[in-house]
């Protein structure tokens, strides 16, 4: 399964997605992230706290969802409730659609690390129970159910 993670500006929480998905469910799901309107780095307290939680992030970087015109996606996730509002280019029309809302961990009242720590482990959570499931084997209304009941 190819997932697809989108937020606005593919900078924190989209990438912190791809991370996960790629750390701990790579033998199921090859995970990228983008964006509507990537700022074209990403932001410095998502490296560092994924770093720290020894997630590769060698091949991460911010881009923008044009650049997967041609890699197809099972399934897009947004994370973020500006992106979710937003129409996907066309190319994306047969993909699932889920919205899987976070808040952004660069801008809680939190404090920093208990920001970046809920972001990770609610993704980790979710992918951990996605593959639980044998989803392999769905067709897009069972999956649809499913990445939506993760939540």
């Amino acid at each position: 399964m190819k997932i697809l993670l989108i937020c606005t500006h593919n900078a924190c929480r989209s990438i912190i997605g791809e991370a996960v998905i790629n750390k701990t469910a790579a033998s199921r799901i090859t995970a990228r992230s983008a964006g509507s309107s990537p700022r074209g780095e990403i932001h410095p307290l998502t490296l560092k706290h994924l770093r720290r939680r020894d997630y590769d992030i060698s091949s991460l970087k911010s881009q923008s969802w044009n650049d997967f015109e041609h890699w197809i996606p099972d399934v897009i996730i947004t994370l973020c409730d500006q992106a979710a509002g937003e129409t996907c280019p066309i190319y994306f029309n047969d993909c699932l659609k889920i919205h899987w809302g976070l808040s952004d961990p660069s801008k809680g009242h939190k404090n920093e690390q208990e920001n970046f720590e809920h972001t990770i482990n609610t993704l980790e959570e979710r992918i951990k129970k996605l593959l639980n499931e044998n989803f392999e084997d769905m067709n897009a209304d069972q999956l649809s159910s499913l990445f939506n009941n993760i939540i």
